[in-house]
C-alpha cells in the first residue's frame, strides 16, 4: 500500500522537478544568447562570427550540447513550426504508402575519433561568407586553428541533420500514370521520397548486393512485356474458329510468407525494412493481382492467418473462389488455388498430402492441391460442350541435395492428377500444373515432367533439381530401385495401384513365382536335339525331385500389367505435360529468370500444360509437343539476371516477393455436342 502510495505520488513530482530544470536550463540559455552577438543555435545549426566564445558560455553550450539537446531541439521545434516542419513518427512510418520514406534514420555512417556522428546525407548549404572563411582560416596558423576546434565548423557549415527537413525531390508518377499498362498497377506509394545519393548500406556482410539510389525507375527497369503466341503456326486453327475458343488466364504466384522473411533475414539483408512489411506487400500484390486479372489463381507461400483474414476475404470481393491447403507439422504457409467464379464450376477438390510417417523418402511437409473445375460457357452457346479442365499447384521441398524426396513428392501429386483428370474413356482431360518445383530446367526433375519419363537408378540425389549452385557439401546419397517402397500405393507410372488396369498387350508379364511352376515340367528335363554336346554344361539332365507333381497344375499370374515398370530403375507418366515457357531470352541471348536466392538468378517456377506429343525417330531427343484441346494463346514474358541485378535483386519496392509471377493464357477448345 505505502509502495503504491509513493509510486503515485513521488513519480509525478520527480517528473515536475525535471520539467523545471529543463525549463530554467532552456530559459538561462536564452538569456546568454540574447546577450551574445556572436552564437546563436537553430536546431543543428550555429553559424558565429569571427570572434572567440567565452569559455563561460562555451561550457554551457557543450553541456546543454551533451545533456538537453535532444529535449531541446525537441521543445523548440515545437514552439517554432514556422521554421522546422516537423512529422511525427507515426505519421512517418506509418502505412505502405510512406515506404521509404525513413531510409534516412539508417543511413548513418560511423565516424573515428569519438566526434559526434551525422547522417550520411547531410546537405551543406554554404553560408554567404564560406568562401571568405575558408580564405582566411587558410592562411592562419596552426594554433589559432586549433583554438577555434568545432566553432570553426560550425561558423562556415550549415547543416541539416534531420531526415525530414531533407528536401529531395519526390520521384515522378506521371508516367507511370499516362501509361495505361500501369494505370491499375503501380507501387502502394505513388511519390517515393529520398535522397539523390546512393543510401549508406546499414548492415555488414551484404553479400554481392549494392545499396542504389531510391530513385530507380522501377517500372521501367522491370517492365515485362505480354508476348503474344496466337499466331504461331502451332494453332491452325484459331484463324478459321476464332469464335471456338473457351480463353482464360492462369497466374502462378509464390508470394513469399511473411513468417519464412523472419526466420530467415539474413537473405532479406539487402532489402529494406519498409518494403518487407506485410502491410506493403499485400497491397502490391494485390494490385498486381488486379493488373493482370487472370481468372486462375496459383499461389504458394500462402500463410495461414494472412490468407483467412485478409486474401481470401478481399480475393472473394474480387470475384474469386478459394481453396487453401496448409502445410501440415508446424508450418504456417500453404498452397491455394483460386478461381473467377463467373468463368469456372468447382466439380472437386483434392489436396495432397507429401508427409508419410515412417518413411525417410516422405518425410516433409511440404503439400499440393489439385481440382477439377467446369468452364461456364455463355448462355448464347447453348448447343456447345466444353471439357473440364484439371488444375494443379504445389509447392515442392527446397533441399538441393534431397532429389529422392523431391521426385517421389512429384509422384504423389502425379497420381493424385492422373486420378483426377482420367475421364469414363480413359482419356484424360485438359491439365494445367503449377508450382515452385524447386528444380531448373532441363534437370532431370524438369526433363521428368516434360518427357515422361526418368531413369534414376544410381544418380546422385543432389544432382536431381539441377541446384548443384545452392548445394553446399552434398551427401553422396544414391537413387536406389525401388525409389519407394510398394506401401505407398504408387506404381512407377505415378498411378494409384487401387486404379490400375491391366493393359492387353501381346507380351505378358509373370511373377517369379509362377515361372517356377515350370521347372520340372517334361518339356524342362528334355534335352534340346540342336543343343551342342558340352561336358559338363549341357549333358547333365534335371532330376525331378520325388514331392514334385508329375501332372503340373498353373496357377494363374496375379499381378497386374500396370504395377510393375516396364524399365527397373525409371519412373514414368502419361500426362504429355510440357512448359508455357521456353526458359530461354533469344533477343538477350540469356535464360529467363524467376526468382534470385542468394543472389543467384534462377527458375523453380512453372506452368506446364497438356498438350500433343509429336512422333520423332530419336526418341532420345527432348519430347515434342503441339497444341491439343489446350491452346497456349500468350505468355507474359521474364526477366534477365542482370536486370533484375539493376534493381537491386528481389524482393524490391516494385516486386514485393522473391519470386516474379508467371501468366499464360490459353484457349480450351469448344466442341458440339
Amino acid at each position: 500500500m505505502i509502495g503504491t502510495v509513493l509510486c503515485y505520488v513521488l513519480l509525478p513530482v520527480a517528473r515536475l522537478l525535471r520539467a523545471f530544470r529543463d525549463a530554467f536550463f532552456t530559459c538561462r540559455k536564452n538569456m546568454l544568447l540574447a546577450k551574445s552577438t556572436t552564437t546563436h543555435i537553430d536546431g543543428l545549426s550555429a553559424p558565429i562570427s569571427g570572434k572567440p566564445v567565452s569559455e563561460e558560455q562555451q561550457a554551457l553550450l557543450q553541456q546543454w550540447l551533451e545533456e538537453g539537446a535532444g529535449e531541446v531541439h525537441a521543445s523548440e521545434s515545437a514552439s517554432k513550426p514556422e521554421k522546422v516542419p516537423t512529422i511525427s513518427d507515426a505519421e512517418w512510418l506509418e502505412g505502405p504508402e510512406l515506404l521509404m520514406t525513413s531510409l534516412s534514420d539508417l543511413n548513418v555512417s560511423p565516424q573515428s575519433g569519438g566526434q559526434e556522428q551525422l547522417p550520411s546525407e547531410v546537405q551543406i548549404e554554404t553560408s554567404p561568407g564560406l568562401q571568405e572563411f575558408v580564405e582566411v582560416t587558410g592562411s592562419l596558423p596552426a594554433e589559432e586553428r586549433e583554438a577555434l576546434g568545432d566553432n570553426a565548423i560550425w561558423a562556415a557549415v550549415r547543416t541539416q541533420a534531420d531526415p525530414q527537413m531533407v528536401e529531395a525531390a519526390p520521384l515522378s508518377t506521371e508516367v507511370w500514370i499516362e501509361d495505361p499498362a500501369v494505370l491499375a498497377w503501380s507501387p502502394a506509394q505513388e511519390t517515393d521520397v529520398g535522397p539523390t545519393e546512393g543510401a549508406v548500406w546499414p548492415f555488414q556482410n551484404a553479400g554481392q548486393f549494392q545499396p542504389l539510389p531510391l530513385e530507380i525507375p522501377y517500372h521501367e527497369i522491370l517492365w515485362r512485356d505480354w508476348e503474344d503466341l496466337s499466331a504461331q503456326a502451332c494453332i491452325p486453327e484459331l484463324s478459321s474458329e476464332a469464335g471456338s475458343l473457351f480463353e482464360f488466364r492462369v497466374m502462378s504466384y509464390n508470394i513469399l510468407a511473411q513468417d519464412l522473411i523472419e526466420q530467415s533475414p539474413h537473405l532479406y539483408m539487402h532489402c529494406h525494412p519498409d518494403i518487407m512489411n506485410w502491410s506493403y506487400r499485400f497491397t502490391n500484390l494485390l494490385q498486381e493481382i488486379q493488373h493482370w486479372d487472370p481468372e486462375i489463381l496459383c499461389l504458394q507461400e500462402v500463410q495461414e492467418n494472412h490468407y483467412w483474414e485478409q486474401l481470401e476475404p478481399t480475393l472473394t470481393m474480387m470475384g474469386f473462389a478459394c481453396i487453401y491447403k496448409r502445410r501440415t507439422g508446424r508450418k504456417t504457409d500453404g498452397c491455394a488455388i483460386c478461381y473467377k467464379q463467373s468463368k469456372f464450376q468447382l466439380i472437386s477438390a483434392s489436396p495432397v498430402e507429401y508427409f508419410r510417417p515412417g518413411l525417410d523418402i516422405l518425410n516433409r511437409d511440404n503439400v499440393g492441391l489439385v481440382l477439377l473445375l467446369q468452364p461456364l460457357l455463355p448462355e448464347n452457346l447453348g448447343d456447345k460442350s466444353i471439357s473440364p479442365l484439371c488444375v494443379a499447384n504445389t509447392h515442392v521441398l527446397y533441399n538441393p541435395r534431397r532429389g529422392d524426396i523431391k521426385l517421389a513428392q512429384m509422384a504423389l501429386l502425379l497420381a493424385e492428377v492422373d486420378k483426377t483428370a482420367k475421364m469414363a474413356d480413359g482419356n484424360y482431360c485438359p491439365i494445367i500444373l503449377c508450382g515452385d518445383l524447386n528444380s531448373v530446367p532441363d534437370s532431370p526433375l524438369y526433363k521428368f515432367i516434360r518427357n515422361g519419363q526418368l531413369y534414376y537408378h544410381g544418380m546422385p540425389a543432389w544432382k536431381v533439381s539441377g541446384q548443384e549452385d545452392f548445394c553446399q557439401n552434398p551427401h553422396q546419397r544414391k537413387l536406389l530401385t525401388p525409389l519407394w517402397p510398394s506401401s505407398l500405393g504408387i506404381t512407377d507410372s505415378c498411378q494409384y495401384v487401387s486404379l490400375c488396369q491391366s493393359k492387353k498387350s501381346d507380351r505378358r508379364k509373370y511373377s517369379r513365382d509362377f515361372l517356377l511352376q515350370f521347372r520340372y515340367c517334361d518339356v524342362a528335363c528334355e534335352r534340346p536335339a540342336d543343343l551342342i554336346l558340352l561336358e559338363g554344361v549341357t549333358d547333365a539332365t534335371p532330376d525331378r525331385p520325388a514331392h514334385w507333381p508329375k501332372e503340373l497344375t498353373v496357377m494363374n499370374n496375379s499381378d497386374p500389367d500396370l504395377c510393375y515398370s516396364r524399365y527397373p530403375g525409371s519412373i514414368q507418366h502419361g500426362l504429355n505435360l510440357t512448359s508455357a515457357y521456353s526458359h530461354f531470352l533469344p533477343e538477350r541471348g540469356c535464360p529467363e529468370i524467376t526468382t534470385m536466392p542468394m543472389g543467384v538468378g534462377a527458375t523453380v517456377d512453372y506452368i506446364f500444360y497438356s498438350a500433343k506429343p509429336v512422333k520423332s525417330d530419336n526418341e532420345e531427343c527432348r519430347r515434342m509437343y503441339q497444341d491439343g484441346a489446350l491452346k497456349l494463346l500468350g505468355h507474359l514474358s521474364l526477366l534477365s539476371e542482370d536486370i533484375l541485378w539493376s534493381a537491386n535483386g528481389l524482393p524490391n519496392p516494385f516486386c514485393s516477393s522473391d519470386h516474379l509471377c508467371l501468366l499464360a493464357s490459353f484457349g480450351l477448345q469448344i466442341s458440339d455436342f
